[in-house]
């Protein structure tokens, strides 16, 4: 009882601003005490002066004397070694656990025992440091969620997890409704979730040095497109300075071409690199909520949100990037009109284009596995008459070729075929794309090839230079070739034949396709130009058709 006196002599000597025992103390009319630094501050910042805690008003602002008897009073509580009453700072608020044994006005709880299920302040938890009857109790911090860890049914506490119906008991449910389950300590399951938990922390760790990294690349790919496309436009105002007075319009146009793709692409590596690093801050604050349930020491609680955590997302952060290849082409149309300028002028202008230009970065897509994951990038593929050798005979507007014993009756052009029985499609292939050709007859040969493949002699053949990809068919053997090297290929026999090209990511695949898609070869390698389907037939008779898919 002397100590609870004392106490509440502190509080009598305490300033009801600061919370603090007085300082300079000063007395109001109305009898409230405060320190008189206290008073006067809250007085500059009113209007009207009144006492903080009956509310009287003064009229004029009262002159402020120490009181030097309570000045005395609080110097000799001082010296007695006591300190001020708590300050409300140490007492529990709405957001706080509060100390189950303190009366009155409560105090933070310092810790939380799940063996009293309570919570102590620093005074009633001193019992469980200094007795030994309390010795093996477990301590964790401050909870509200303690209830949450007795049974609802035998108000027992919960030590043991079910993993048959993945749930916390107590001893006694072990006895009764979860006999015979698999159970184990929460400890022991807690630990094994541990192990989980940490091996995602470095999945996510990894990916986040991954994005961390791309996103460098990203950067370093804006520099580079900006270097090209500043060389380019540089090319281009010298050429066409030498011709000012004949094509300055067409000048300033190719250079606002330039400007816009440059401005394009930039633009479109941002986004990547948005989204990359978007997708790092996400990864940053999933680890950090993984870091914090991994230093919970409530098992069961630990167990609870453990199970609630949702699915950590696919990643998306690796990139692949083609060589650089940017505005060369666009080069190249510059000096070649330069050379041509008369005959152009006398003719038609030829129009530079930047449709081969486009910067070929993005974040990889995962591959097809199924043959509906391969449908959904099928579009149709036409073949282009002003390539077909004049033995092909096309139909079925344009998908199907035919080897015919006599010549078909094509016009003279320079992208024909004159010594290989083969035709392009009219199509540019970026992107992914997905088609599949029906084949009937000796034999066919499925390919892709770049548009400045040789249209004379035997280095027109599919396969046969750096400039082409083939895939040869035959009833007895299955052969791809590449630069006139070939290369034996096992797999079904099958009269139609998928294709699948992931342009930017330098994936193209071939597949015998029947009741099931087989894979039969696969090329990893950087595509520097946009390709163009490609189809052979060898003897007369035979026939290759693209088939429509949708």
């Amino acid at each position: 009882m002397a100590q609870k006196g004392i106490q509440l002599d502190r509080e009598t000597f305490s300033c009801s601003i600061c919370l603090d025992l007085l300082k300079d103390p000063v007395t109001l009319h109305c009898g409230h005490s405060y320190c008189m630094n206290c008073i006067k501050d809250f007085w500059d910042e009113k209007e009207i002066y009144s006492c903080p805690q009956c509310r009287q008003a003064f009229t004029p602002r009262p002159v402020l004397l120490k009181n030097t008897m309570l000045a005395v009073l609080v110097e000799e509580l001082k010296k007695t070694g006591l300190q001020a009453a708590p300050a409300d700072h140490c007492y529990a608020g709405p957001e706080d656990v509060a100390c189950d044994f303190c009366t009155g006005r409560k105090l933070k709880a310092l810790k939380s025992c799940l063996v009293c299920v309570a919570s102590y302040c620093e005074k009633h938890l001193q019992p469980h440091y200094e007795s030994p009857t309390f010795k093996k109790h477990k301590l964790v911090e401050p909870s509200e969620k303690l209830q949450e860890n007795l049974c609802s049914r035998h108000d027992e506490v919960m030590k043991i997890f079910c993993r048959t119906d993945q749930q916390s008991i107590c001893y006694l449910c072990s006895m009764d409704e979860h006999k015979g389950h698999d159970t184990v300590s929460a400890a022991a399951e807690r630990t094994e979730r541990q192990r989980e938990l940490e091996g995602s922390r470095l999945n996510i760790q990894q990916r986040i040095q991954d994005g961390e990294k791309d996103v460098k690349v990203l950067e370093q790919e804006v520099e580079a497109i900006n270097g090209s496309a500043d060389k380019a436009v540089e090319h281009s105002e010298k050429t066409f300075a030498e011709l000012i007075r004949l094509i300055q319009k067409r000048g300033s146009d190719v250079k606002q071409q330039l400007r816009a793709k440059q401005e394009t692409e930039v633009s479109r590596i941002r986004d990547l690199q948005e989204k990359l690093e978007q997708e790092i801050a996400e990864l940053k604050r999933r680890d950090a909520e993984l870091k914090t349930l991994a230093q919970h020491e409530d098992h069961n609680q630990f167990l609870q949100d453990y199970r609630s955590l949702p699915a950590l997302s696919e990643s998306t952060s690796s990139i692949n990037i083609r060589p650089l290849r940017y505005f060369e082409d666009v080069t190249a149309a510059v000096s070649e009109a330069r050379e041509k300028l008369q005959d152009v002028l006398r003719e038609t202008w030829t129009n530079i284009s930047l449709t081969e230009t486009q910067v070929d970065v993005s974040l990889p897509q995962p591959e097809p596995k199924t043959r509906a994951d391969f449908l959904r990038y099928s579009r149709d593929i036409t073949l282009d008459p002003n390539t077909a050798h004049t033995l092909l005979l096309l139909s079925k507007g344009n998908r199907k070729e035919t080897f015919m014993d006599q010549q078909q009756s094509y016009s003279s052009h320079p992208d024909r075929f004159t010594n290989m029985p083969q035709v392009l499609s009219t199509e540019s292939l970026t992107g992914r794309w997905y088609w599949e050709v029906k084949w009937s007859g000796q034999g066919v040969c499925v390919a892709v090839a770049y548009k400045n493949i040789s249209r004379v002699g035997w280095v027109s053949g599919f396969g046969q230079t750096d400039k082409s990809w083939a895939l040869y068919c035959c009833k007895e053997s299955l052969e791809f070739q590449f630069d006139s090297v070939q290369t034996l290929v096992s797999g079904p026999r099958s009269s139609r034949i998928g294709v699948y090209l992931d342009h930017s990511a330098g994936v193209l695949s071939f597949y015998s396709v029947s009741g099931t898609m087989t894979l039969l070869h696969r090329v990893q390698t950087t595509f520097t130009q946009p390709l163009h389907a490609g189809v052979s037939v060898h003897y007369f008779g035979d026939t290759a058709e693209f088939c429509k898919l949708k």
